[in-house]
C-alpha cells in the first residue's frame, strides 16, 4: 500500500510513530521469549547444568552456555512472574492469529480482556513493516517490544531534533499571534520563598 492510497488520518498517526521511535536495525534472528530466559534461570538455580537447562527451555546448549557467560553466573532479568500491564508472547501470538482471522481491534481486545486502544498501539507499533506494509507476526512484535524496552535509553528530547526545538519554543515564554508575530508573554512575579518550610 503505498502513502498516498492511505486516508489523512492514519497517515498522522504513522508520522507520530516515527517521530517518537527511530527506525530499529535488525540484529538477525529474535532472541528467546523472556518466558524461556526465565525458566532456564530457575533451573540453573536448582543446580542443573548450563547443558540440561538449555536444552530443558528447548534452546540449543550454545545459546544457553552464552546467556550464562554473558550474564556472570547471574540472571539480568527479574524471575518473577510479570503482572499483566504489559503483553506477553502468547497474547502477541492470539493477537496474531486473531488478525489472520480478519477480526477487528475490538473483538480481539474482548477476546483478550485487554482495552481496544493497547491492541491498537500494540498492531501499530510492532507490525512487521518489511515488505512496504503492515503485517502483524508475533515473534518479530516480540522482539520489536524487546528492542524499545532495553536499558539504558537516550532521552527523547536528545534523539529526536524537531521534538526538542517544539519543546524549546514552548518553554521560551513567547506567544504567537495568529498571523505568526512573536509577543512576549506575562511577567512572571519573582518567587520570594515566603511560605518555604523552615
Amino acid at each position: 500500500m503505498k502513502t498516498s492510497d492511505v486516508p489523512e488520518g492514519r497517515r498522522r498517526q504513522w508520522r507520530a510513530d516515527r517521530a517518537l521511535r527511530p527506525a530499529m536495525r535488525s540484529p538477525g534472528r529474535p532472541d528467546p521469549s523472556r518466558v524461556v530466559q526465565r525458566q532456564f534461570w530457575r533451573l540453573i538455580a536448582t543446580g542443573v547444568t548450563t547443558v540440561e537447562a538449555s536444552l530443558a527451555v528447548g534452546v540449543s546448549w550454545p545459546v544457553g552456555a552464552r546467556w550464562f557467560r554473558h550474564a556472570g553466573g547471574m540472571p539480568l532479568i527479574s524471575l518473577a512472574e510479570p503482572s499483566g500491564r504489559y503483553i506477553t508472547f502468547e497474547e502477541r501470538e492470539e493477537i496474531a492469529i486473531l488478525r489472520a482471522t480478519s477480526k477487528g481491534v475490538r473483538e480481539i481486545a474482548r477476546a483478550l480482556g485487554r482495552d481496544p486502544g493497547t491492541i491498537s498501539r500494540e498492531l501499530r507499533r510492532n507490525a512487521a513493516t518489511r515488505g512496504g506494509k503492515q503485517e502483524y507476526r508475533a515473534t518479530v512484535a516480540q522482539w520489536k517490544a524487546q528492542q524499545a524496552s532495553k536499558r539504558p535509553k537516550s532521552a527523547k528530547l536528545l534523539g529526536n531534533d524537531r521534538l526538542r526545538e517544539y519543546a524549546q519554543e514552548r518553554l521560551s515564554g513567547n506567544v504567537h499571534r495568529l498571523d505568526g508575530r512573536v509577543v512576549a508573554g506575562p511577567q512572571t512575579l519573582p518567587w520570594k520563598g515566603l511560605n518555604k518550610p523552615h
